[in-house]
């Protein structure tokens, strides 16, 4: 998948603006890969287009951050200046594009990384 139709995918999920789903994409993958272990954030990179591979380089870390989903709410919200709801509906369709546009092996190694708590409104959007 694109970076232009993942943004899209975002932006059709969301009913935000494309440029704001632009940006609420990258500061949730960047806010993710702080919770990944360097050899996950390196294989989600592999597989996401450029721009968005960016992202989630400029949010690797050394050491992984314990933190849950609310937290990455949180994190995404702050980052973006948008109502909590706002950017809980943009984490969740972040994550379902994501689901889309990387290989089932390396959604479930995310996942599997996430934790549970990240499944569940995965599930939930979808529903």
């Amino acid at each position: 998948m694109e970076e232009r139709e993942f943004i899209q995918a975002v932006s059709e999920r969301t009913g935000l603006s494309r440029q704001e789903s632009a940006d609420l994409t990258r500061a949730t993958l960047e806010t993710l890969a702080h919770r990944l272990s360097g050899s996950k954030d390196r294989s989600l990179a592999l597989e996401l287009p450029e721009g968005l591979a960016e992202a989630v380089q400029r949010g690797a870390t050394s050491a992984i951050e314990v933190f849950g989903y609310d937290e990455t709410v949180r994190r995404v919200a702050e980052r973006n200046v948008l109502k909590k709801e706002e950017a809980d509906s943009g984490v969740r369709a972040v994550l379902v594009t994501l689901r889309e546009a990387i290989s089932e092996k390396e959604f479930g190694n995310l996942m599997s990384q996430l934790g549970t708590e990240f499944s569940k409104p995965v599930e939930e959007f979808v529903g």
